[in-house]
């Protein structure tokens, strides 16, 4: 027999396929492991790179570069009232007229080279980089990133998109590339120059230099220049023609250019020196005529808050938005025929007259009057407002019943009220003393001394004052987190002790939206003034929620609208009582740094509107006093708000206010217990039949009896024509840089105990 070859013990089995060989199934080491998956990534990575490669090959040929010469997809965007169905005006491109790279001054091409790109005559006009920071902050939600590169600002100026992903910044990239490769570095400058957004609607170098400086752009010289390519960082925030701020920020940017300039010796030291420290003169440019009126500060206040809302210069100004605002037609009217029909004449361009109506309970600003035509002034009224006097004094009030106060108790009213320490005292109007007063009375006839004493009974009493305006729609002194307001911000509020006496700049929108509160019983919403904005392809890019709190209980907002139903009935907003509706409100007045009467006010309510009414002379701080023939605001205030708040009304239900609530509370200090009533009035005996004589006839003193309220207050005979009503008390600084609540003085703690 023959043997065949005997498998060996223990050796390993062998599997056999259908090929019948076999196939050795021992496990693969870590290293053959690694060496197979390398192999396979290999090949992935080279599949993937050529797809890329392919696809970044059909992407570079289908991608066309626009003509920058054609007239590109800018759409007309309309603003319009609220309903959305008449149109207040419009944001759209000026003309844009295209001038030859020869005919662009030398200073214009080194000046924005060196203001946005001054690697420009050397890079590839990609910045890796910034594309994929751009894209990877814009995934996660975060702060849009732009363009960095002039070649890729051109890019995304010849699409006109506004989508912000990362798609779009690859295909800008490709572009990037394409232009590049395609076109000069003279060409590319020259397209982005005459295309590039200037503000005031200005597209291209040429339109940008009559916009800011009424000449062709070849004139343009260094500082010019200079100016035009700072502004290309901000349009708007950088345009001198939006105020000082604006002007300040732009000093600094212009000097930044000029001294890069000179660091890239496209400018001498010299020149650069010559021209540093000041900006260029700006001529006064005519504004567009649909601006005339008060439809430019409307127009102006509505691009700032789109701004503010993320949109963009260019979507703005030729993206074919619908937006709608809270704006009525009605209400605008109101308010420029009211301040026409009350303004005395006479007083021209000096005299300033701000408006504005809020809607309580939502925040809508329904109406304003800025002052001056826009054409003549472009500084809003309604937005920069004034020193708020006793208009502030409500604020105080809710702080007080806050603490533990009640409407009844009483006050130190007498004239003056002296600081410990010295210092300059705060005063009645005419230096009236008004002995003990209530809450109510202190309101009404707007006592100075009183307020004052509220103040410092209340614990950190001007600093509680300020949080209760805060929550009640009054800005802070510098802008919350998050901001609220327009504007969002009221200069020189600060926790001093005549805080109540409105020493500090508020606006009247935040005046009215803060009385709104009152009106809202307690319930506090933000100013807003747009109500939604649509973009050209029908998308709603932005809807209003109305933000709303509780700013202070119902009680209390009742007993602070019940003080002030009284300045209206029988104090000295009496001005307003023709208006035949119940109504809220406050007079005020302010004195400057110099003594001199700086403001004139009227704020009040109805349940359906709230409206502020403030009189400034030249720049907002200047004497009222003898100049004006009465500097009240129970005067001219209170009547034009009369006759604004007639025409706003018109056609509207009459509705009631709630009376007081009369709250009860601790009182935080001693001697302010209510004042005891007067003791009666003897009982009147029977005549008796017979004709009684002279010593047996009851004796009556009427006049020597001492009332625990004092009377009305009668006009000093000395003062200009004044309303049917007391007077308010104009207001005075007190003491400069007093904070907190001060110690006593032994003057105040007698009159404390005397109560």
């Amino acid at each position: 027999m023959v043997e065949g070859k005997r498998k060996a013990a223990g050796a390993p089995a062998r599997r056999f396929g259908r090929s019948g060989k076999g196939k050795d199934t021992a496990p693969r080491t870590w290293k053959q492991r690694l060496k197979k998956w390398s192999l396979w990534g290999l090949v992935t990575a080279v599949v993937l790179g050529l797809l890329g490669v392919l696809g970044f090959w059909i992407a570079y040929k289908s991608i066309d570069i626009p003509d920058p010469n054609a007239e590109y997809l800018t759409q007309t965007t309309r603003v319009m009232y609220s309903g959305g169905k008449s149109d207040i005006g419009q944001f759209a491109v000026q003309k844009r007229d295209s001038i030859p790279y020869d005919e662009m001054p030398q200073t214009v091409k080194d000046a924005v080279v060196a203001a946005e790109n001054q690697s420009f005559w050397t890079d590839n006009g990609i910045d890796p980089k910034g594309i994929l920071r751009a894209a990877f902050s814009n995934a996660q939600g975060n702060s849009t990133q732009g363009a960095s590169t002039i070649t890729q600002q051109y890019v995304k100026i010849l699409y006109l998109t506004q989508e912000r992903t990362w798609k779009r910044k690859v295909k800008e990239a490709i572009l990037s590339l394409k232009i590049k490769n395609q076109r000069s570095k003279q060409e590319i400058l020259e397209g982005y120059l005459n295309t590039i957004y200037f503000g005031r609607g200005a597209y291209g170098i040429q339109a940008a230099a009559q916009a800011y400086f009424g000449v062709d752009a070849k004139k343009l010289d260094l500082a010019q220049s200079a100016v035009l390519a700072s502004v290309l960082n901000n349009p708007y925030s950088l345009d001198p023609a939006n105020g000082t701020d604006a002007a300040t920020r732009l000093l600094g940017r212009y000097q930044y250019v000029l001294d890069s300039m000179a660091s890239m010796k496209t400018a001498t030291a010299a020149d650069v020196a010559s021209i540093r420290k000041a900006l260029p003169k700006f001529p006064k440019i005519n504004n567009d005529t649909q601006y005339g009126g008060q439809r430019g500060h409307v127009l102006t206040m509505v691009r700032k808050e789109l701004l503010r809302l993320g949109f963009s210069e260019q979507e703005i100004q030729g993206g074919g938005l619908q937006v709608t605002t809270t704006f009525t037609k009605k209400a605008m009217n109101a308010a420029k025929e009211g301040v026409a029909e009350e303004r005395p004449e006479g007083f021209g361009k000096n005299l300033h007259v701000a408006v504005a109506s809020v809607e309580p309970g939502t925040g809508a600003v329904r109406g304003i009057y800025a002052g001056q035509d826009y054409l003549q002034s472009q500084l809003n009224w309604a937005v920069s407002g004034g020193q708020a006097g006793s208009t502030f004094k409500p604020f105080a009030l809710a702080a007080g019943l806050e603490a533990g106060y009640e409407l009844k108790d009483t006050f130190d009213g007498n004239s003056p009220y002296e600081f410990p320490g010295g210092g300059r005292g705060v005063e009645n109007q005419g230096n009236k003393s008004y002995g003990r007063v209530n809450l109510i009375k202190a309101t009404q006839d707007s006592i100075n001394t009183a307020y004052i004493d509220l103040t410092q009974g209340i614990p950190d009493g001007p600093d509680k004052i300020i949080k209760t305006a805060n929550k009640m729609g009054i800005p802070p002194e510098q802008p919350a987190n998050p901001p609220f307001g327009i504007p969002t911000r009221s200069a020189g509020l600060e926790p001093q002790t005549n805080v109540a006496l409105g020493s500090q700049t508020v606006s009247p929108i935040n005046m009215a939206n803060g009385y709104a509160t009152i009106a809202n019983r307690g319930v506090a919403a933000d100013a807003y003034i747009i109500e939604k904005v649509v973009d050209a392809d029908g998308v709603v890019r932005y809807t209003h929620k109305v933000t709303d709190h509780r700013a202070i209980s119902e009680g209390i907002s009742d007993d602070v609208g019940y003080a002030l139903q009284q300045v209206v009935k029988a104090g000295s907003g009496r001005k307003t009582l023709p208006l035949g509706r119940p109504a809220g409100g406050k007079t005020g007045t302010a004195t400057n740094d110099d003594g001199e009467v700086s403001s004139a006010w009227f704020v009040g309510y109805t349940p359906q509107l709230s409206t502020a009414v403030m009189y400034v002379r030249g720049k907002g701080n200047e004497q009222l006093k003898d100049w004006l023939p009465s500097y009240f605001g129970g005067d001219y205030p209170a009547a034009t708000w009369t006759a604004v708040m007639e025409k706003a009304l018109e056609g509207l239900d009459v509705e009631d206010l709630p009376g007081a609530a009369y709250v009860k509370g601790e009182a935080p200090d001693d001697g302010h217990a209510p004042a005891p009533p007067p003791p009666p009035k003897p009982t009147k005996k029977p005549k008796p039949t017979k004709k009684p004589s002279a010593s047996s006839t009851p004796t009556q003193q009427p006049s020597t009896q001492q009332p625990t309220q004092p009377t009305q207050p009668t006009q000093p005979t000395d003062q200009p024509t004044l309303p049917t009503g007391p007077p308010e008390t104009p207001t005075t600084t007190g003491p400069p840089g007093l904070l907190g609540k001060p110690s006593k003085s032994p003057r105040r703690g007698r009159r404390r105990t005397a109560a």
